[in-house]
């Protein structure tokens, strides 16, 4: 919920903006829309979510604080503001069903993006054929289905890769639930780990897989000339609306504790089209109303 148009990308624009306003953090940001920028209510701000959902959208990666924290960095405004309030137990892992959210991302983003880059051309089945992970996939695919056309290929190589994936987390969870035997909510936040978790061999195999998309998927030139141009959205989106706030809709003016803040939450729940089509109204010379 909390990420800008153009995903990391757009992120990274809005935390330079920010830097000197407290900052952008998605997480943070999905925090505020839940807690205080929807308004369903005529009595309080936000949608008025349990404890357990707003924890678990913080801390779905993990410990925040602590020895468990997997970074050093301040936290967000906003985070602190709501966890002094309401004790997230930032300290602290996530319930199993935040846990299970986390995974399904992580497993959904890899193989989306093992998807969009084989579709768009961006590498090959040759190309990845040596992946410790995906290799098998397109063996086994080839070897059950010769002949099949290449998009019925991409798509079982890839529902191949999803199952393999699923299978190690589900049996690597059942090993740590043996292991640990937690006999509540509160024993699974206190038990050192993310219970819900790749196995130790899988996640090796997974670095192979994130390092190759890396190389040629994210750096690719097409990639960087869409991410160039989307910054450049972003970016200008920012600059007009908080040198001209006039061009702010009157609802965003007044509606965050600084005229940067309410910019930032205006732009970050754009929507990639939005932010497009809004851009070219605004800078394209065309039609503007």
């Amino acid at each position: 919920l909390g990420h800008p148009p153009f995903g990391h990308t757009g992120e990274d624009v809005l935390k330079e903006c920010m830097a000197a306003y407290d900052g952008f953090d998605h997480n943070a940001q999905t925090l505020r829309l839940l807690t205080k920028l929807e308004r369903r209510h005529a009595r309080f701000p936000g949608l008025n979510l349990t404890w357990e959902t707003l924890e678990g959208v913080v801390k779905h990666n993990g410990p925040l604080t602590g020895k468990g924290a997997r970074t050093n960095d301040a936290l967000p405004a906003a985070i602190v503001e709501y966890a002094n309030a309401h004790d997230l137990w930032l300290d602290t892992h996530a319930s199993l069903e935040a846990q299970v959210a986390a995974i399904a991302d992580d497993i959904a983003y890899n193989n989306h993006d093992v998807d969009d880059g084989l579709r768009a051309g961006l590498f090959s089945f040759d190309d990845a054929r040596g992946l410790p992970l995906f290799g098998p996939a397109i063996e086994g695919v080839e070897s059950e289905f010769p002949g099949a056309p290449r998009d019925v290929l991409i798509a079982e190589s890839v529902s191949t890769l999803i199952g393999a994936m699923i299978d190690d987390v589900v049996a690597a969870t059942r090993r740590r639930l043996g292991e640990l035997a937690p006999l509540s909510a509160d024993d699974v936040r206190r038990a050192g780990v993310q219970i819900v978790d790749f196995s130790p061999d899988m996640k090796l195999r997974l670095s192979g897989l994130q390092d190759f998309l890396h190389e040629n998927v994210y750096r690719h030139h097409t990639v960087n000339r869409a991410r160039s141009h989307a910054k450049r959205i972003v970016r200008a989106l920012f600059d007009l609306f908080t040198s001209e706030p006039e061009t702010l809709p009157p609802q965003w003016r007044t509606n965050a504790a600084s005229p940067q803040r309410a910019v930032c939450d205006y732009i970050a729940g754009m929507t990639d089209r939005y932010a497009i089509k809004l851009h070219q109204r605004l800078f394209g010379g065309g039609p503007f109303i």
